[in-house]
């Protein structure tokens, strides 16, 4: 089985062919594949997974994982020099730029820097790689203030609400970097928390696929409110399957990215986990915490 995710899947149709010259029996898969806990559950003897690395899952022994690397330019690093408070800054990225990492804290480093790199962690085994779900090797680092080095806004926001730490962003690609500010993504979390509140009924959301599947978290997160949430089984987290279902409100404990990537395309409002007990009056606002994988 070979399996790619959105963004290199026209590429699987060539190397399912080239398997093939080479006498595998092969099977492209495609469906929507989100990373390394989104496996393919198709039977094979072997999984080819490409472009994530692995989660440390005890379960995925039959899964050869390839993950990709990208070269890219480090001026943004220096880009971010003058956006810097302190002395003290730590590095983080995603699995496609981690081997950049030790050149971009040795040029960090030539201007005065201390720089720290945290990681490996349990989920993400490349140091200084943060993930959408698991920003571990962030909070390691100690540091008041972090580079991220990538592209979007997303992880970086993650970073920042996950250490209460200072992040910027440096897109290696435009070679920019700017300060991220998380209240203004909080502002709008706090506005559908408020709706929540009044929610006759809420559907805790569970997912079927095997990495994502976090029932224990779902379950007691269910009996908060039992005369008014239910737990719902499902494979994909999409604005129709939400709709048909016809409930108030969500929580969702899938993948953590989809409360906060998808939240202006859902009908009605989809809670992350901590935000639901805030909803609940069971955590306080300033007690505001980023879902995360463990």
């Amino acid at each position: 089985m070979l399996q790619l995710p959105d963004g290199l899947r026209r590429r699987g149709a060539g190397l399912a062919l080239a398997l093939q010259a080479d006498g595998f029996e092969v099977t492209l898969d495609g469906n929507p594949c989100y990373g390394a806990c989104d496996l393919s559950h198709e039977h094979a003897d072997v999984l080819v997974h490409v472009g994530h690395t692995p989660l440390g899952r005890s379960d995925d022994h039959h899964v050869l994982y390839l993950p990709l690397s990208f070269d890219a330019d480090l001026a943004a690093l220096e880009a971010a020099l003058p956006l810097l408070r302190g002395r003290i800054v730590g590095l983080v990225t995603t699995a496609q730029h981690a081997h950049l990492l030790p050149a971009g804290a040795a040029l960090l480093e030539a201007h005065g820097l201390e720089v720290r790199i945290g990681g490996p962690t349990p989920r993400t085994p490349l140091a200084g790689q943060v993930l959408g779900c698991s920003f571990g090797a962030a909070r390691e680092t100690g540091a008041p203030e972090l580079l991220y080095l990538g592209t979007g806004v997303f992880h970086p926001l993650g970073v920042a609400l996950a250490t209460g730490a200072r992040v910027i962003a440096c897109d290696p690609y435009r070679g920019t970097a700017e300060a991220v500010d998380p209240d203004r993504l909080l502002r709008r979390r706090f506005g559908l928390i408020e709706r929540v509140r009044g929610a006759a009924t809420v559907g805790i959301l569970l997912s079927t696929k095997s990495g994502q599947r976090r029932e224990s978290l779902a379950r007691r997160l269910a009996a908060l409110a039992s005369d008014r949430s239910v737990v719902v089984a499902v494979e994909e987290v999409t604005p129709d399957a939400l709709v048909n279902l016809g409930l108030e409100a969500y929580v969702n404990t899938a993948c953590p990215r989809i409360a906060y990537d998808d939240e202006i395309r859902f009908p009605v409002p989809v809670l992350a986990p901590s935000e639901y007990e805030i909803a609940l009056g069971l955590r306080a606002w300033d007690d505001y915490v980023v879902d995360e994988c463990e």
